[in-house]
């Protein structure tokens, strides 16, 4: 049975949900470079950190945080990921302000060069008017769809050259649901 994968986004039609902010260091200041937990490796963080809330709501298990699209997860959330995919992310320990829950960042460390040019239903790759030091990386994808031959065993993955995607495969989607998450949206890609 041929495997499948879902992008797990943000699910914007909870009713009174909150919205987070870019983590921020305890003491306040700017956390260089947020993007860094997008680019699907392996990340150092020597600092605890802290997760402004910019829309004070209903708590969700899994948050797409601040303009960097942070994921921001729930101690339910961590456990499903920690159990099937230890090898495929890491997951830091963060203050969600006004809450006293344990809270994850969670950085997808695995990184696939896999997106289905040819079957998905439009790409446009960057070029050097684009971003110089980003040609040939995605401007736009729409309609994603994988080649799943590019993956191996890698149960979670970041998309080499479109970042925004948090891909998890069926085991994955599943264990979240039956825990019954709050906030995750799946696309089958």
């Amino acid at each position: 049975m041929e495997r499948r994968f879902f992008d797990l986004s943000s699910d914007e039609y909870v009713k009174g949900r909150w919205y987070l902010g870019d983590p921020v260091r305890l003491d306040g200041g700017e956390v260089e470079d947020v993007w860094r937990f997008s680019d699907g490796v392996p990340v150092e963080l020597s600092e605890r950190l802290r997760v402004p809330v910019r829309t004070p709501g209903t708590a969700l298990d899994i948050e797409f945080a601040g303009v960097g699209l942070v994921p921001i997860v729930s101690s339910r959330v961590a456990s499903v990921f920690r159990e099937l995919a230890p090898h495929d992310v890491q997951l830091f320990p963060v203050e969600v302000e006004g809450t006293s829950e344990t809270w994850f960042l969670l950085n997808v460390a695995r990184q696939l060069r896999c997106i289905d040019d040819e079957a998905s239903e439009e790409v446009q790759l960057r070029t050097a008017e684009d971003h110089e030091d980003r040609i040939g990386e995605y401007g736009s994808v729409i309609g994603l769809r994988i080649d799943k031959s590019k993956v191996g065993a890698e149960k979670v993955f970041r998309l080499w050259g479109w970042r925004v995607p948090l891909i998890v495969d069926e085991e994955v989607k599943d264990a979240l649901e039956a825990n019954g998450i709050q906030g995750g949206r799946f696309d089958e890609v």
